[in-house]
């Protein structure tokens, strides 16, 4: 990258983003924000689709994401730059309607997922401390992460780590609590066979696989900051693919745990379904003193995924600013942090404007449930974007090949392709009113492209054209 320019000709290394992720990081990355984005959240509303053997649309959900991970891998590994998604359109397809449009769902995935997570954070945070409203604790979120974003991305990813940790040590105190349950002679094995639904229990599975898949989504995020990994090449593959197939084998030990200790109707039901679980009294410890610290430690979660959606916002405003898809001032970065102040702080103001909205409607008596109904636009603007990235690995192979390139199996493409088209349909065939959301988001992305179509020209270099950000 050092002989890459920018829009200004400085080269990026000294201007840009720094190649300071390892693999190891990396891989914590990834783990960290599958984990953290929907078992601690949407359990139990995917139990309430399923019933008790919920734990296989983890199963279907994870697996498919994970072979929609492989195309990423696939294409970080010739594209090696910020903007992910969006920027392999570009490549693949040349056309700047299409990866504006990409541009836009990757973006407004970021903020739905992040105020659904906000939002499930404040159902955790009155446990510990019911006093504050819900909506002050989830601005406060966002607001905080977009301060740690702007210290830094390895400061961002130092503290992704630690929560990593954090999170899945309380995910082990699921599993415990089921193994004792189970070993005392109180947990049904049945359950974990139980489709407990009214209709066919094929389209229950569909219909949990839809709500789990937000549980999966987060992986793409690593994309974004390709540029800033240490040879991305050689660490990327694996640590995506691994950090993917390590959350999906917790993912599954957690549903059956959750099955096994609590009715799957009781966890439908809960706001925080895992804390149902560790408040069953299995183990020998005070519930009140177990409670409070199960749900410091689902926030922690929580936090580790909504912190990396806030790294990626800014990340895609950034990488698409220099492909003159979005206003150039959201390239600007910090002089001495390296951090895209401006993208953060537009991301950050959008996410709190969605809580807002959520909260105004509650408010008057719409009675919207604001973590389901963000969630379900997070997984429309996701399905679509992975249907086309996955297209995109196809249309540029043999394009910028080195004998370094991971290839991800052609049939396993397919089939990962034919399972979004699959999820994407029923969710909008489900939730038609999710389309709304989608449509305001949209409208936003429609402003941003009508100021750099309209302003672009006066900011652009002399001699760069319309979809060419620099020399390089």
């Amino acid at each position: 990258m050092t002989d890459t320019q920018s829009p200004e000709g400085v080269d990026r290394e000294e201007s840009g983003l720094k190649r300071t992720i390892t693999g190891r990081l990396l891989f914590f990355y990834v783990l960290g924000d599958v984990l953290g984005s929907g078992i601690y959240v949407l359990i139990g509303a995917v139990a309430g689709e399923v019933g008790g053997a919920f734990w296989v649309a983890f199963l279907i959900g994870v697996s498919i994401a994970t072979i929609t991970g492989a195309a990423y891998a696939e294409l970080v590994t010739k594209f090696p730059q910020a903007a992910g998604a969006a920027l392999f359109v570009n490549k693949a397809f040349k056309n700047r309607v299409l990866t504006f449009l990409v541009t836009v769902s990757m973006l407004s995935a970021c903020f739905a997922a992040s105020g659904s997570l906000a939002t499930g954070f404040a159902a955790y945070f009155d446990t510990v401390w019911s006093l504050p409203p819900a909506i002050l604790v989830s601005l406060g979120l966002i607001v905080l992460l977009t301060i740690v974003n702007y210290l830094g991305i390895t400061e961002s990813v130092v503290a992704n780590l630690v929560m990593t940790i954090v999170e899945v040590t309380g995910l082990v105190v699921v599993l415990l609590i089921a193994v004792v349950h189970t070993a005392e002679g109180d947990s049904d094995l049945g359950t974990l066979t139980d489709f407990s639904t009214q209709g066919n229990e094929i389209f229950a599975i569909v219909a949990g696989v839809a709500l789990a898949f937000f549980a999966m989504t987060g992986f793409e995020n690593a994309a974004n900051i390709a540029e800033e990994v240490v040879d991305p090449a050689k660490h990327f593959p694996r640590a995506l693919v691994g950090g993917m197939m390590a959350a999906g084998v917790i993912y599954v030990l957690v549903a059956m745990s959750a099955s096994l200790v609590v009715d799957a109707k009781e966890l439908a039901s809960s706001d925080a379904p895992l804390l149902d679980v560790v408040e069953s009294g299995v183990l020998p410890i005070s519930v009140g003193v177990l409670s409070i610290v199960f749900a410091i430690i689902a926030m922690t979660a929580i936090t580790n995924t909504t912190l990396v959606s806030v790294v990626t916002q800014s990340r895609i405003l950034y990488g698409m600013a220099r492909e003159d898809v979005v206003p150039g001032v959201f390239a600007k970065t910090h002089d001495q942090r390296r951090s895209p102040v401006v993208a953060l702080l537009f991301a950050g103001a959008v996410v709190c404007a969605l809580l807002l909205v959520g909260w105004a409607l509650n408010e008057s008596g719409a009675g919207i449930d604001v973590v389901d109904r963000l969630a379900t636009v997070t997984v429309v603007f996701t399905l679509f974007i992975y249907s086309l990235v996955i297209v995109a690995a196809f249309k540029l192979r043999g394009e910028a090949e080195t004998e370094e390139n991971y290839h991800a199996p052609t049939a396993l493409l397919l089939l990962g392709l034919l399972g979004n088209a699959v999820l994407l349909a029923y969710v909008v065939i489900d939730d038609p009113g999710s389309l709304l959301w989608v449509a305001g988001l949209l409208a936003l992305g429609v402003v941003l492209f009508l100021l750099e179509y309209s302003f672009g020209a006066r900011t652009r270099p002399e001699g760069v054209g319309r979809g060419r950000p620099g020399a390089g």
